[in-house]
């Protein structure tokens, strides 16, 4: 590969990628090399030594396992280079359950896992070091080191996922089994099938889940990499313009010092943060109002409906406050209705808004209730009709809307942190858990090569805060939406 793509790619990589592929590589790179690696230039030229930066097929495994996949039209992607790649080559299955794990743990699950590491029997693990564990490679990196994990030694790590995520414990238990499966040939073409890293599975009598591989000709995905439509049945009238730069206004009420008996809404900052970087990334100008009262956050409300929106994408409102059932509080402690923050941006009081996506995202209690926790049963095979039907309902699927509202109402997006009458949780360092999930799916959304749109998103953000459990407790975000085609975010 010449050196002008390289160059390319070095400057699309960031630190915490680099440090990702580093991670991904070191089965084939010596530690000691890799410790000098410090850009992604770097890391290129310990494999063009291993003359790898020739080896297409090994490259886009790399940049597919980051979810980096818009970077493989800068290699060279013939499909003689691919098909004849070197079996040799390959990721290991270890390396990239432990990647896999480490993309799905959010900071919250991190800092529980430390936590758990802590005060394991052992006593291998020293609390100095883990405190300069940063990330979940880290971790693993400093388990590896005192000898609690291995490709074959995996109880530790199953055993500490499942005291708080029975998911990422099952992505363990799927690499175990692999490692007493006979190994699959793999079918490198990629003219039909995707990359996939998982240990291939080869029992017939087990069910097949989203992320597990298919030897049946079938095409799976990952629930978090949906098929794409196929290029010939993309109609744009089906999504919203994005064409504008700036593409909108995002505005930002982060309310965290409160006058009387509310309290401080500690790591409230980091929401504001996250949301302001993520936001700018993807062409908004973001406005931030800092610890308004009730009255103040009507009047900025008012104001902004004032604007002229003809250059506009779009708009989006996040408010961070505490709250309760239908309204939020300013910090003196007044209610403000959130229909109060949605309906001035109506068709009908901003003409300039008709037709475009007004996104608003609330990160307040709702009540003072608490989310139980219930055992999901399947539904027999006389309910699926009945069962199917009424969850097509509830997520939104075929429903009528009264006529006469449709035309005001339209377009919006409402993203609550919690259903009625419930809590929401906040970490006081992190962050607030619905806003730090909702960022880092938004993310990895705007990273992948798909066009997933932003209900999908919100699918998975409610997925991935409900699996948590927060001081003994659940938290079931909850999106209601009048959008009328699809929202894809994608960075500019």
């Amino acid at each position: 590969m010449d050196r002008v793509k390289l160059s390319c790619l070095n400057e699309e990589l960031d630190s915490s990628e680099v440090a990702a592929l580093c991670f991904l590589c070191r089965n084939i790179i010596s530690k000691r090399q890799l410790e000098e690696v410090h850009y992604a230039k770097d890391l290129f030229l310990r494999l063009e030594e291993k003359g790898l930066m020739g080896d297409v097929f090994f490259l886009s495994q790399l940049l597919r396992t980051i979810n980096r996949a818009d970077l493989l039209s800068q290699l060279e992607t013939d499909s003689k280079g691919l098909e004849e790649s070197n079996a040799a080559h390959r990721l290991s299955a270890y390396t990239v359950m432990l990647y896999e794990i480490h993309q799905d743990l959010n900071q919250y699950n991190f800092d529980k896992m430390k936590f758990l590491l802590d005060s394991h029997p052992s006593g291998k693990l020293e609390k100095r070091k883990l405190e300069l564990c940063k990330t979940p490679l880290d971790l693993f990196a400093e388990m590896e080191r005192t000898g609690l994990l291995s490709n074959r030694k995996l109880d530790v790590l199953h055993e500490t996922l499942q005291e708080f995520d029975r998911q990422l414990a099952t992505t363990v238990e799927r690499y175990m089994q692999g490692l007493t499966e006979p190994e699959v040939p793999p079918h490198v073409s990629m003219d039909h099938q995707r990359i996939n890293n998982n240990p291939p599975l080869v029992q017939p009598s087990l069910p097949v889940t989203e992320s597990q591989p298919s030897h049946g000709g079938e095409i799976v995905y990952t629930d978090s990499d949906p098929v794409t439509e196929s290029p010939s049945l993309y109609d744009p009238a089906d999504y919203y313009d994005l064409s504008h730069n700036p593409r909108g206004l995002c505005v930002i009420f982060n309310n965290e010092e409160f006058q009387m008996g509310m309290g401080r809404r500690r790591g409230s900052k980091m929401d504001e943060e996250a949301l302001c970087q993520l936001f700018s990334r993807f062409g908004f100008t973001v406005v931030v109002h800092s610890n308004l009262t009730a009255d103040a956050m009507r009047q900025e409300v008012q104001y902004l409906s004032k604007r002229d929106f003809s250059e506009d994408d779009g708009l989006v409102v996040c408010v961070l406050s505490h709250g309760e059932q239908g309204v939020v509080f300013g910090t003196d402690e007044l209610q403000v209705e959130i229909q109060d923050l949605t309906q001035p941006f109506t068709s009908r009081n901003v003409p300039t808004l008709i037709g475009k996506p007004k996104l608003f995202f609330i990160q307040a209690n709702q009540g003072n209730s608490f989310q139980e926790g219930a055992v999901q049963i399947p539904p027999t095979p006389k309910q699926m009709d009945r069962y199917t039907a009424s969850m097509l309902v509830c997520l939104g699927g075929p429903s009528r809307v009264r006529e006469e509202t449709v035309p005001w109402d339209a377009d919006f997006l409402l993203g609550m942190a919690t259903v009625p009458k419930c809590k929401t949780f906040r970490h006081t360092v992190n962050g607030s858990i619905y806003i730090q999930e909702l960022c880092r799916q938004l993310q990895r959304s705007a990273e992948s090569p798909e066009m997933d749109d932003i209900l999908s998103v919100l699918t998975r953000v409610n997925r991935e805060v409900s699996k948590g459990v927060f001081l003994n407790y659940k938290q079931m975000p909850e999106p209601k939406y009048t959008l009328t085609r699809k929202l894809v975010l994608k960075y500019v």
